[in-house]
């Protein structure tokens, strides 16, 4: 992935991020997935988080499933 992006080929680095990665390092996807996915970061011992979006209705999910805990 990193000599790809290095040789400049973004696009085909990105698409050889395997899928696995991307769900262990992110939370994306419906609201249930994301109150899942910080409940086991959370578990695992996870205390901060780097939240980046453009979405307001994202952040709007990320912080009422993190007051829920």
């Amino acid at each position: 992935m990193q000599d790809l992006y290095l040789d400049g080929k973004k696009a085909e680095a990105t698409a050889a991020v395997p899928n696995e990665l991307a769900d262990e390092v992110s939370l994306v996807g419906p609201p249930a997935r994301i109150r899942d996915g910080l409940g086991a970061w959370r578990e695992a011992g996870v205390t901060t988080l780097i939240c980046g979006t453009r979405q307001v209705e994202a952040m709007r999910t990320l912080v009422a499933a993190a007051a829920s805990y």
